[in-house]
């Protein structure tokens, strides 16, 4: 289904309006020439709750460096304090008795967004907010079976969110808490932790479009991004000027409040010339660059603001139908957003500081890299590996056998890397740390494992996925052509 841009854009804009009817003053979205983040006014006769004033006064003798983050915040200038964002009602299943007060020790989304309507209402049906749906038949079961609880606790649930659950007297369960994962669910049943990018108390706006705030999560094999970002162009901009790049500033629209530099921030999310800035960290995302196979993703936008994405190589429902989202409940179809349409936006991010022939290439070559792993590595490793399970070769049970761990290697960690790469301009993750480790694996490892578990049956499954591809693999065809790059050859006539 064809839909304009503009069209996607409204989708994730029009709710201001109908908010604005809830909450006077409190959220307005700017759309006077330059699209940018909905500015947050408060009423001073509904915010400033007077005994809160006390919890300050307790809380700099036995926390003063968490008094004084406040102090420094945006919600100490506007005169917010601990009280309005900690008062909870006394039937809420987290609120426990304070000093005299009733109060939640979570600050949850919900919380948020009583004034930060448009920023809730886009992040709470986001790849971030749904960080634990998305690893629940994943990487626990890794976790479990590797480590244990407590890796998964003070590990997985660190980033991607526990569920966090509460004790009968309204405390909560130290299994469960601390915990600021971006898709953490709390008590109120809403998902995400606002403090997990922008960081309590002080909530700085700067500390969360700088990279290091995205950085805490997206590094590692499977996430590779702080060091692919590092070593790119990008990257070597910003750390050579990042006192120019303006990260406190209120309007923050590439190409007019900053040009150095683009951040994580500034690709995935933020304002640039006529893009509205977006909570949604996932909408401009056209690939899945995290799974043993690529595909490029349709992004379906349910009627009550859900999102969930669609491979391409699965059936795109239509607007209006029943549809399965990622929770496993049903949702109305609202809009389906083509990858075109998503790799659109992102380009015009692109576009604030390079040509639009220098942007369209960088993408092409982009695309071909994730092209590449998918038909040289991906779908061939993928397709022998159920192959070995489909015949009993290899046991249901995860990581109990060599070849699974090379497999999950190949894709998940040095497959992540190469593509990463290709997105994000570092031609030596693109390369030396990513498609050169997938093959030395891929060769030297995976096949003869392959050749190991599948025995008489090796070479037929082989040669079915690998070497009849001869556009990829032909060269395996040639034993007799050598190469000096090993040496070979390179011995003088009359040498010992």
């Amino acid at each position: 289904m064809e839909i304009s841009f503009w069209e996607i854009v409204r989708v994730f804009t029009k709710t201001v309006k109908e908010r604005l009817k809830l909450l006077p003053a409190a959220c307005m979205l700017l759309i006077c020439g330059q699209l940018q983040a909905a500015e947050v006014e408060l009423d001073p006769s509904d915010w400033g709750i007077e005994e809160g004033k006390e919890c300050v006064k307790c809380h700099t003798k036995t926390s003063a460096g968490l008094a004084e983050q406040w102090r420094q915040s945006r919600h100490a200038e506007v005169g917010m304090n601990c009280l309005d964002c900690h008062q909870a009602d006394a039937s809420d299943v987290d609120a426990i008795q304070h000093e005299g007060f009733t109060i939640a020790t979570i600050v949850s989304p919900k919380d948020c967004g009583r004034c930060h309507v448009v920023e809730t209402e886009q992040n709470s049906s986001s790849v971030h907010a749904n960080a634990v749906s998305l690893i629940t038949d994943r990487m626990p079961v890794m976790a479990a079976n590797l480590g244990g609880k407590a890796i998964i606790d003070a590990g997985c649930a660190q980033c991607h969110g526990s569920e966090v659950k509460v004790k009968g007297d309204g405390t909560l369960d130290t299994a469960t808490w601390p915990n600021s994962g971006i898709g953490r669910i709390n008590p109120d049943g809403s998902k995400g932790s606002c403090s997990s990018c922008h960081g309590r108390h002080a909530f700085s706006k700067a500390q969360a479009r700088d990279p290091s705030s995205c950085m805490r999560c997206h590094s590692g094999p499977d996430s590779p991004d702080r060091a692919i970002y590092e070593a790119s162009k990008h990257g070597m901009a910003y750390f050579a000027h990042k006192e120019k790049m303006n990260l406190d500033s209120d309007s923050w629209i590439a190409g007019k409040d900053y040009v150095s530099a683009p951040t994580c921030v500034t690709c995935h999310m933020g304002a640039a010339g006529k893009l509205p800035t977006n909570h949604d960290v996932g909408m401009r995302n056209a690939w899945n660059l995290n799974t043993p196979v690529s595909e490029k993703q349709y992004l379906v936008i349910y009627e009550d603001g859900d999102k969930s994405e669609i491979p391409a190589s699965q059936p795109v429902p239509d607007r209006g139908t029943e549809h399965t989202k990622i929770d496993g409940s049903q949702g109305t179809v609202k809009v389906v957003v083509p990858p075109d349409r998503r790799r659109k936006a992102m380009r015009m991010v692109c576009l604030e500081c390079h040509g639009k022939n220098f942007a369209t290439s960088f993408m092409d070559q982009f695309d071909s890299v994730v092209e590449l792993y998918n038909e040289k590595f991906g779908k061939p490793a993928q397709s022998i590996m159920l192959d070995l399970y489909d015949k009993g070769l290899l046991t249901p049970a995860p990581f109990d056998e060599p070849i699974e761990f090379t497999y999950w290697e190949i894709w998940h960690d040095e497959g992540a890397r190469a593509r990463h790469g290709a997105a994000m301009a570092s031609p030596n993750h693109t390369w030396w740390e990513g498609i050169y480790l997938v093959s030395r694996n891929f060769y030297s490892k995976f096949l003869p494992q392959v050749r190991a578990v599948a025995g008489d049956e090796a070479d037929a499954l082989i040669s079915r996925y690998v070497t009849d591809v001869k556009e990829h693999h032909g060269w395996l065809d040639n034993p007799e052509k050598g190469n000096p790059i090993l040496g070979y050859g390179t011995r003088k006539s009359g040498d010992d």
